[in-house]
């Protein structure tokens, strides 16, 4: 049976209309290191077998399939407002989604890195958005265009919400000192989300999305408290992966939507 994760501080904050969810790596049809629910078309699993977990995602959100809509993700800061479905076969890039049309799921994939689902109010509707919000994409920013992005929609920052979903924790994180010095010359107040580890450091990658997202003036955050790597059974970790050897890895979706208002 699928599964998934619905924060019920962030939807009693959110527009009613607005559900969302984070989907377990449980309930879908792939196999091997792929187990089970296996949401991304770009891994090496068999398409026909994302599709089928795909769709059945989009069903748990209550929506057609060809309306889950996810980009090939790179890390950026590059932030899609979205008003249709994609065409057939077309494929965009960037990290994040925004959108004020019901019926459309916004979805990010992850393995790891922190899935952001939003949720605003303009004069006209909700206003929800998806951000992949892995180390390099919070440091250069993707919080703040997806933001932007929400505004620009007539969301009203003061409005906003945010959940922070399961994410690689701090004790399950060693970086090395290249990687700490990445953050601290964006700003040496960034030491705070380093913990020495012998000849290393534990990074702490949801409180520094909070922090970002406190930044940009969210002050409704919540998260859900889930380490993807520590926790194989319901999650997808490339961290995970890699320490095993493995050649490719299974992420798991996280999505929002707006459902149609019913007359």
């Amino acid at each position: 049976m699928i599964r998934f994760h619905s924060d019920s501080t962030f939807s009693a904050h959110a527009n009613p209309h607005v559900v969302h969810g984070f989907f377990l790596r449980t309930g879908g049809i792939s196999t091997g290191i792929y187990e089970s629910l296996n949401c991304a078309p770009l891994s090496a699993d068999d398409p026909a077998c994302v599709k089928e977990n795909r769709a059945r995602a989009a069903m748990a959100l209550g929506v057609a399939p060809d309306h889950l809509l996810t980009l090939s993700q790179t890390h950026s800061a590059t932030c899609h407002i979205v008003r249709a479905p994609w065409k057939p076969g077309q494929i965009m890039e960037g990290d994040a989604l925004v959108t004020d049309r019901p019926g459309l799921a916004l979805g990010v994939l992850t393995a790891d890195c922190a899935p952001v689902l939003l949720a605003g109010k303009s004069e006209s509707g909700p206003v929800i958005g998806a951000a992949h919000a892995g180390w390099k994409g919070a440091l250069g920013g993707i919080l703040e265009s997806t933001i932007d992005a929400m505004e620009s929609l007539g969301a009203s920052r003061q409005s906003l919400c945010a959940v922070i979903g399961p994410c690689i924790a701090r004790d399950s994180y060693e970086v090395g000192a290249d990687f700490r010095a990445d953050f601290l010359a964006h700003t040496p107040e960034n030491t705070r989300f380093f913990k020495p580890r012998a000849d290393s450091f534990t990074f702490d990658l949801p409180a520094y999305v909070t922090h970002r997202l406190m930044q940009a003036g969210i002050v409704r955050i919540f998260t859900t408290g889930q380490d993807t790597c520590a926790q194989e059974e319901d999650f997808f970790s490339f961290r995970r992966a890699t320490q095993a050897g493995q050649s490719d890895y299974g992420r798991q979706i996280s999505a929002i939507v707006i459902r149609p208002a019913v007359s």
